[in-house]
């Protein structure tokens, strides 16, 4: 039994090297064009995501405050939402449906009361660097 069969001048079918060279640059293009794009949307859909948390446990920060008078503090951590802290006897919780989340890189929240700049409390993601500071897709992502 034979795999290929013969052509009228007696070579097997099959693919040229320069059809096989110009196929590999054709997907070499479009790697290089579309690469690009799909990294920058996927660095926009992690912002995106983080914000989103963010703003699900700013609203389960506010149903805290609520029930007890005062948001937890940065000892407490953002934990007192899934639990009840030390001696809050007026905490109703959970406030959240599930363990909070850690940001899209992996890393956890960071929770602090009182806040800056006249806030009562800072929620934020280090972003890509898991550092403070950075730039573009490692720069802090604040609600």
């Amino acid at each position: 039994m034979k795999l290929s069969q013969p052509t009228r001048w007696g070579y097997p079918r099959g693919f040229t090297l320069l059809e096989l060279l110009v196929v590999v640059l054709i997907i070499g293009l479009l790697t290089a064009i579309v690469g690009p794009r799909l990294s920058a949307q996927i660095g926009r859909s992690e912002v995106t995501a983080a914000r989103a948390q963010m703003d699900a446990l700013a609203k389960a920060l506010q149903a805290y405050r609520i029930d007890t008078g005062t948001y937890p503090s940065t000892a407490q951590g953002l934990a007192a939402l899934q639990r009840a802290p030390q001696g809050e006897s007026r905490w109703q919780g959970p406030y959240l449906q599930s363990a909070v989340p850690m940001d899209p890189w992996g890393a956890p929240y960071q929770y602090r009361k009182p806040g800056t700049e006249g806030r009562d409390y800072d929620l934020f993601s280090w972003g890509g660097d898991r550092a403070e500071g950075g730039q573009g897709r490692d720069a802090d992502i604040w609600p």
